[in-house]
């Protein structure tokens, strides 16, 4: 099974055999009010005193915004027999519903589109369409509507949620791992350090368009303004969301925000399994900008590790190597995971949790992509305690025993 970094699924093409993600049952806990304290748990405090042990309030928004990303797989349509692949399978009013979100207190108001800024050679139009499928959906603006989760919340909270990897294309731009300057950014930093620059793929995704398809940025700006008009007077937070690939985008986008609207209310990312997005310059540039990134990392997770790499997953041999954008070899892999940081930093707080401490993650079944399943990441977020004590004994009853490896043939 080959992983493009961010899948939950891999690129799904006709005849070939792949393994169905796994499927937790995680429960998420009833959601306590923050109130006045709202401020520390959006990470105006770089959540101090909230990670270890994990509070249980913060433990309950972590897991709500993983179910927000959640219902970006859900929605999405991977069947590339389908003549809708690639777009959302829900309309707007019932995405959230019909995607196992019932009852949130937030309404839909934008469907979002990564497109990838790839030029594709003439030949490629002999192939099926799948292949060379250059815009597709990638997840969605909500807003809270409801005024006791208002209430609840302390302010009226924007979510933007991301999914992961799904595309070839998508697929395609994250082994473009060489670092590119951010187009109009300025920097006053230290001159011995290079401008803002963050991985080239991440940031064509962001910023690329088509005579038919609007960038995801242009999408993100005209909504975020939108919103600002309608909702600026009142208390608001913008909480931006993503898993692996949405993860990068999703600090894109924080970043792409505060850079274009001088005023921009609070602003958090809550990402789940994401890779490296840029060098220590765009670190920087994040935090001076009041940015907070709580990064959600299982330590057995290789895609947390690296830029944009591939992964091959070949479980039946029992060997794991990584593909760059050159010749696959021992020399890359060993070099992409043990050793090189690529001109690449980490950004934001991280709360590490591990699948070892888990004896339901940690079984015979376990992979790569078991490690990096979003699944796998709230679990260990409902059963993380402490660095001391990783797993609450409890953690085992929210979750299915037994997973889900069946194995299905696309036609």
């Amino acid at each position: 099974m080959r992983l493009a970094l961010g899948a939950v699924r891999p690129c799904t093409i006709p005849t070939q055999t792949i393994r169905m993600p796994i499927r937790c049952a995680v429960a998420v806990p009833q959601q306590l009010k923050l109130g006045k304290r709202w401020t520390e748990y959006h990470g105006s405090k770089n959540w101090e005193g909230l990670l270890d042990p994990l509070d249980d309030k913060l433990r309950g928004e972590i897991l709500r915004y993983g179910k927000f990303v959640e219902a970006t797989y859900n929605s999405f349509e991977f069947d590339p027999s389908s003549p809708l692949y690639a777009t959302c399978r829900y309309p707007k009013h019932s995405l959230l519903n019909r995607s196992g979100l019932p009852g949130t207190g937030y309404r839909l108001t934008k469907n979002l589109h990564a497109t990838s800024g790839i030029q594709l050679p003439s030949w490629v139009d002999k192939l099926p369409s799948w292949v060379s499928n250059q815009s597709s959906w990638i997840g969605y603006v909500a807003v809270c509507q409801d005024e006791q989760e208002i209430t609840r919340l302390g302010r009226r909270d924007v979510v933007l949620a991301y999914r992961g990897t799904a595309t070839c294309l998508e697929w395609l731009e994250n082994l473009r791992s060489t670092l590119t300057q951010i187009p109009n950014a300025t920097s006053d930093l230290s001159p011995y350090l290079s401008g803002p620059m963050v991985e080239s793929g991440f940031l064509s995704l962001y910023t690329s368009y088509t005579a038919k398809c609007r960038s995801l940025q242009e999408e993100v700006r005209e909504e975020i303004s939108r919103l600002l008009q309608s909702y600026g007077d009142e208390p608001l937070s913008i909480t931006i969301t993503g898993h692996s690939l949405g993860a990068a985008l999703a600090t894109l986008t924080a970043y792409d925000i505060t850079k274009t609207f001088n005023h921009a209310p609070s602003i958090s990312v809550i990402s789940f399994g994401g890779p490296r997005v840029g060098n220590p310059s765009f670190r920087c540039e994040v935090e001076k900008r009041g940015i907070k990134i709580l990064r959600i990392v299982n330590s057995n997770d290789i895609i947390t590790k690296v830029p944009g790499f591939v992964i091959n997953d070949d479980v039946e041999n029992g060997g794991i190597h990584v593909a760059g954008p050159g010749a696959v070899s021992s020399w890359l892999q060993k070099t992409v995971v043990e050793n090189a940081q690529w001109g690449y930093a980490d950004v934001g707080r991280e709360l590490r949790l591990c699948s070892n401490n888990s004896p339901i993650v940690n079984g015979p079944n376990s992979n790569v992509a078991t490690c990096h399943e979003l699944d796998t990441y709230l679990h260990l977020v409902n059963g993380f305690k402490t660095s001391t004590c990783p797993l609450r004994s409890t953690a085992k009853r929210v979750l299915k025993t037994t997973y889900r490896q069946e194995r299905i043939r696309i036609r």
